[in-house]
C-alpha cells in the first residue's frame, strides 16, 4: 500500500509537459495531470503532506483545499457593490486619485513628485498553491504549514504600515509570480478555473486587499495572467473568458481603485497562448478597454521583461506603459530604458511606471528608483529571498512572506518612499 501512495504522489510530482486539460476540466482534474515546470528547493521543506489523507484502507487519497470540490463551481455574483472611496484617473501623464494628482504640490530635490505612483511589488496577496505535492515546501517556519488566509490577512494587516510611508501602489495578480522569487516552481496557482470563471476563494482575498486599499486610498495595479500559471487555463477562449470575468467582477464590487495589467512580461517565452504574447497582447488590452458601464472603465497596460522596450502596438492600445529594470545594474540602462520607451512609435503623452526593479543601492545619490524619478516615471521596488537567504523575513514574493518593513532591504526602500514623497499621514 505504501508503494500505491508514493505512486500516487510522483503521478502528480511529473513534470513533463503534456496537453490542456480538456474544456470541462476543474482543479480536480489539474491535480491529476503532470506539471511541466521542475521544483525549486525554497528552503522551507517540512515532513509532512496537509494535501494527502491516509483512507481506511491505507490507501492514500488526494483531498483539495478547502473551498474546493471535485466539481469546483465558478464564483456566484452577489451583486454586492462596496461604496468605493477611490477613484484613479490619468491626466497627461499623471496619476491622480479622485481627481487629485497623487502627492500634490510635492517635489524632491527640485524633481517634480505629483502624480506618480510609488509602488512595490506584492503580487503573491491572494496566493495559494492547490497541489499538494508542492503545497509543504510554502509553509511557515512557525506553524509547519501554508495558510492562504494568515497569508492574505497579514498582508491587509500591514497595508496601512506601507500606506504610512509614502506607498501609494502595489502590483497584485490574479496568478501570482514565482513563489521562489526567479525560477519555476510546480505550485497550482491558478486563480481562475481552466475555463476562465473565477474561484471564490481567491476573490474574496482579493476582495479583502481591494477593500483596505480604498479605505487607505491606494492604487492597485492588478495582473491578470502569469507565465508560470497560464499554461492551465484550456484554450484562448477561457483566457478571453478570465479577462472579462475578472473585469465584470470589479464592476460588480464597484473599485475604482484598480488599473489592470494584462500579463506580467508578455515577452516571456513560456506563456503558452499566443494572444498573451506582444504581437497580440493588444486585442486583450482593447478588450478590457470597450467593457464600460455607466461611463467608466477601467485603465489598462501591459509590462515587458527586464530592459525590454514596449511594442508599438501595445503602446497604442494602452493607457499607460509598463517597463521594468530587472537586469539594469547600471542606473544609466535605467536611462536608455526611459529614453527608448518614449521613442516609440506610437507614443503619446501618458504615464509611464517601473513596476519592478530588483535593484536597490539606495544610499547612493544615483539608482535605478532615482533615476526612474528623474525621467518622471513612477518606481516599483521587487524583492525575493536571494539564493542562500533562509530568513524568513526577506523579500515579499517568496513564499512564505512576511508582509511587514523588518529586513534591512525593505527598511531602506520604505526610508527612501518617505523621503521622496514625506509620507501620508
Amino acid at each position: 500500500m505504501l508503494l500505491l501512495a508514493i505512486a500516487i504522489l510522483f503521478s502528480v510530482c511529473n513534470f513533463q509537459g503534456k496537453a490542456f486539460p480538456p474544456p470541462k476540466a476543474n482543479i480536480a482534474h489539474i491535480l491529476t495531470n503532470d506539471f511541466r515546470y521542475p521544483v525549486v528547493d525554497t528552503g522551507f521543506q517540512v515532513n509532512f503532506s496537509p494535501g494527502t489523507e491516509w483512507a481506511a484502507n491505507g490507501n492514500a487519497e488526494q483531498k483539495l483545499p478547502a473551498g474546493l470540490s471535485d466539481e469546483t463551481k465558478p464564483l456566484q455574483s452577489d451583486k454586492e457593490s462596496t461604496s468605493t472611496r477611490t477613484k484613479v484617473s490619468i491626466k497627461g501623464d499623471a496619476f491622480c486619485i479622485n481627481g487629485i494628482p497623487t502627492y500634490p504640490g510635492r517635489t524632491w530635490k527640485g524633481l517634480k513628485i505629483e502624480g506618480l505612483l510609488m509602488n512595490s511589488r506584492m503580487v503573491q496577496g491572494i496566493f495559494d498553491d492547490m497541489n499538494p505535492a508542492s503545497v509543504n515546501s510554502f509553509a511557515y517556519p512557525d506553524t509547519k504549514k501554508w495558510d492562504a488566509d494568515r497569508n492574505n490577512r497579514e498582508f491587509v494587516e500591514n497595508m496601512p504600515l506601507w500606506y504610512s510611508y509614502g506607498l501609494n501602489c502595489f502590483t497584485l495578480n490574479m496568478q501570482g509570480g514565482s513563489p521562489v522569487g526567479y525560477g519555476a516552481s510546480k505550485c497550482l496557482n491558478t486563480g481562475f478555473n481552466p475555463d476562465g470563471s473565477l474561484l471564490e476563494p481567491y476573490m474574496k482575498r482579493l476582495d479583502n486587499i481591494l477593500k483596505k486599499a480604498d479605505e487607505l486610498k491606494m492604487v492597485v495595479i492588478l495582473g491578470i495572467f502569469y507565465f508560470g500559471q497560464d499554461q492551465y487555463m484550456t484554450d484562448e477562449k477561457a483566457i478571453k473568458n478570465a479577462t472579462t470575468n475578472i473585469v465584470d467582477w470589479l464592476f460588480e464590487k464597484g473599485y475604482q481603485n484598480v488599473i489592470i495589467e494584462i500579463v506580467n512580461e508578455t515577452n516571456f517565452v513560456y506563456y503558452d497562448h499566443t494572444i498573451l504574447l506582444p504581437d497580440r497582447i493588444h486585442e486583450l488590452i482593447d478588450l478590457v478597454k470597450n467593457i464600460e458601464k455607466n461611463g467608466y472603465r477601467y485603465l489598462v497596460g501591459t509590462s515587458f521583461g527586464g530592459l525590454d522596450i514596449p511594442t508599438a502596438n501595445v503602446v497604442k492600445s494602452s493607457d499607460f506603459l509598463l517597463i521594468h529594470g530587472n537586469g539594469g545594474k547600471d542606473p544609466m540602462q535605467i536611462q536608455k530604458l526611459a529614453d527608448d520607451t518614449r521613442n516609440v512609435k506610437g507614443y503619446h503623452t501618458m504615464p509611464v511606471i517601473n513596476n519592478e526593479d530588483d535593484h536597490y543601492d539606495f544610499e547612493n545619490e544615483n539608482n535605478n528608483f532615482t533615476t526612474s524619478i528623474k525621467n518622471y516615471i513612477s518606481w516599483g521596488y521587487f524583492d525575493y529571498r536571494f539564493p542562500g537567504e533562509t530568513d524568513y523575513k526577506e523579500g515579499y514574493q517568496s513564499i512564505p512572506v512576511d508582509w511587514g518593513i523588518n529586513s534591512e532591504r525593505k527598511k531602506a526602500f520604505f526610508r527612501k518612499v518617505k523621503e521622496i514623497t514625506a509620507g501620508n499621514k
